[in-house]
């Protein structure tokens, strides 16, 4: 077992990306990342992530990195399990920033759900989707044959912006798909319940797999009131933040699917927890964070291989210019394959904004 915390190291990361990540809220050009580093007094390493971005969680970047400072102070010291009590005592407050140093704490410990990645007689394979930028004809039909030649099965489609013009453009790319290829369409809060009702009734259902979070997270009645009109399965995703909304929406009774996110579950046990959660009240689990860099869409790889069979969210990594792997993660043929050893970071420093390493006394 490790001994007490002896160091934590924080780095805030900006890392620019390759193409703007369009989202119902405005396109993000770069992700603000947190990055933990403990270390036990052996010498001994572990380390977590949160990518803080507006409307995914109510903290803010510089508020993310005063807490996890603030945190990080109180954990150095401590025993392992008196170090994630420290951090969880906060995650109501700052969920993302509380798991990514309870999960360094968790990969430190060698927690079963890596481990078992780590350790691997094979390299593993994590099928992925794709996600389906193009929004002219030409383009759109260029990106699925890409996306199908790479061995894709599902590919994302982003809506949310202006209802004619999303439904006229989803009616065009189902037209486009070939057999076997489904999409899964992601409203990111954008719809009024209005709009989003209007939507889901007239989406045709030929090749769509889901419908995700048309309307704003908070707004309960809205994603009600989609759920009775869809042709589409429905899916909430930015609601949903731990064991209560998901009660929530099981009890909503027209949620079929709930994404789950490890940056908001506190740590890897919890995540675990609500996944099994979601199967017990009869829907379907779906595992990934689009805005993620290497480390969380690793660790999330890592709980899908184990936990999930349909296909992973956790392509993140795969947005940046840099990657923050030695080696990076590679896709083929549409999945993710992890190489059966712990990945090594690279050196932080050119892309850390903040720096600041805390030692025990």
């Amino acid at each position: 077992m490790p001994s007490s915390i002896a160091e934590i190291r924080l780095d805030l990361l900006n890392l620019p990306l390759k193409v703007p990540y369009k989202l119902a809220f405005g396109p993000v050009l770069a992700l603000d990342t947190l990055m933990v580093t403990a270390v036990d007094g052996d010498g001994r390493t572990g380390w977590g992530e949160a990518t803080i971005l507006t409307g995914y969680t109510p903290e803010t970047v510089d508020g993310c990195w005063r807490e996890a400072n603030a945190i990080a102070a109180r954990m150095t010291g401590k025993d392992l399990e008196a170090a994630k009590e420290t951090a969880l005592a906060r995650h109501g407050e700052a969920p993302f920033t509380v798991t990514a140093l309870v999960t360094a704490l968790e990969m430190l410990a060698g927690h079963p759900l890596l481990a078992a990645a780590e350790r691997a007689d094979a390299p593993i394979r994590v099928p992925l989707l794709a996600i389906l930028n193009a929004s002219d004809e030409a383009g759109i039909e260029a990106e699925i044959a890409k996306h199908v030649r790479a061995g894709y099965t599902t590919i994302k489609v982003k809506v949310g912006f202006e209802l004619e013009s999303d439904l006229k453009r989803c009616a065009f790319i189902q037209s486009c798909l070939p057999k076997g290829v489904g999409i899964r369409i992601d409203g990111n809060q954008g719809f009024s319940e209005e709009d989003g009702v209007a939507f889901a009734s007239r989406i045709a259902p030929d090749g769509v797999e889901l419908l995700e979070q048309p309307c704003h997270m908070d707004d309960w009645n809205a994603s009600k009131a989609v759920g009775h009109v869809t042709n589409v399965p429905l899916m909430l995703d930015e609601s949903i933040y731990g064991p209560r909304e998901i009660e929530m929406a099981a009890e909503l009774g027209t949620v079929s699917f709930v994404k789950l996110k490890l940056m908001k579950a506190g740590s890897l046990d919890a995540l675990a927890s609500e996944l099994r959660l979601v199967r017990e009240h009869g829907m379907t689990p779906v595992l990934g964070n689009g805005v993620a860099a290497d480390p969380g869409c690793w660790m999330e790889a890592c709980v899908a291989h184990a936990l999930i069979d349909n296909a992973g969210e956790m392509n993140g990594f795969l947005k940046p210019h840099a990657a923050l792997f030695e080696t990076p993660m590679a896709v083929d043929a549409g999945a993710i394959v992890l190489p059966g050893s712990r990945p090594v970071l690279v050196d932080l420093a050119p892309y850390a904004r903040e720096r600041h390493i805390l030692r025990s006394t």
